[in-house]
């Protein structure tokens, strides 16, 4: 299984990048995905969760300016990031399982971050 990321690149503070991941070699897309993001010095945070059955959870910081999709049928993977800050400024990798996601609290959990398949990850940078 390989996953790809693509569309990261540098942008103004107020702008939107649009990122893909597709999915080769398996139908993983089908099950529990993630965008994840880590800049320099910091850990890993899950910024969108979605699992098989359509559910998605995101991270506080990034409702209502970050929207996650995936298209089963071209097995691709997306993240829609509009109003861009700096602070989002990281690392994104697409990441995913073979199975469904844990649930926490009946959603996909942000916490759990131990993904059998992961992309190279794609750059993101705000600037201000």
């Amino acid at each position: 299984v390989k996953l790809m990321e693509s569309g990261g690149g540098s942008v103004r503070a107020g702008g939107s990048l649009k990122l893909a991941c597709e999915g080769f070699g398996s139908t993983v897309i089908r099950k529990c995905m993630a965008w994840v993001r880590q800049a320099p010095g910091s850990e890993r945070e899950a910024v969108a969760v979605l699992d098989g059955d359509g559910s998605i959870n995101y991270a506080d910081s990034v409702k209502g300016r970050f929207t996650a999709s995936k298209d089963t049928t071209k097995n691709t993977l997306s993240l829609q990031m509009d109003a861009l800050k700096p602070e989002v400024s990281a690392m994104y990798y697409c990441a995913g399982d073979r199975w469904g996601c844990t649930l926490i609290n009946g959603r996909p959990s942000l916490v759990h971050l131990d993904y059998s398949y992961w992309g190279q990850g794609t750059q993101v940078t705000v600037s201000s």
